[in-house]
């Protein structure tokens, strides 16, 4: 199992923060860069994590689950998007495999899953006149945002 980085975030602009900005959760190195990002970028307003749920049905059981999107994003012009930041490899189909494997069968249901959050995440945003975005490793690299290693203190 892979070792995710993660912490708290402690902003440099607590103002920008919608919520607690004590209390400001990353689960990755990709989403500790993008706080930094929405943190410190003169183009964004206000951010938030984890903050926005919205319900899905997920396909596995058939029942409503909530989805915790993981950034709400309003940018200084008023435009609002609801970002997800995943690895390019759970945006993509699992390939068929003639084996079936353990590791298979979770990509499978991940990304059965995902699809359901991320086609709820979808209709929600554009109710609302927002856009829902999954980011990857490489879209962050195309916004010229480097992914962090370092994660320094306020």
């Amino acid at each position: 199992m892979t070792k995710f980085h993660q912490g708290k975030f402690s902003p440099r602009n607590p103002r920008k923060y919608e919520g607690n900005p004590t209390d400001i959760v990353f689960r990755s190195s990709w989403e500790y860069s993008f706080m930094y990002f929405c943190d410190t970028n003169d183009g964004i307003r206000a951010w938030s994590s984890e903050k926005i749920v919205i319900p899905y049905i997920s396909p596995v059981d058939n029942d409503v689950h909530r989805y915790f999107v993981d950034f709400k994003v309003t940018f200084s012009k008023g435009q609002v998007w609801l970002v997800e930041i995943k690895p390019n490899k759970q945006t993509k189909e699992p390939k068929v495999k003639k084996k079936v494997s353990k590791s298979y069968i979770t990509e499978v249901v991940t990304h059965a899953i995902n699809k359901a959050k991320w086609e709820a995440a979808d209709l929600y945003a554009k109710k609302k006149g927002w856009t829902f975005k999954v980011l990857t490793e490489e879209s962050l690299a195309t916004m010229g945002i480097q992914v962090m290693t370092n994660f320094p203190n306020k």
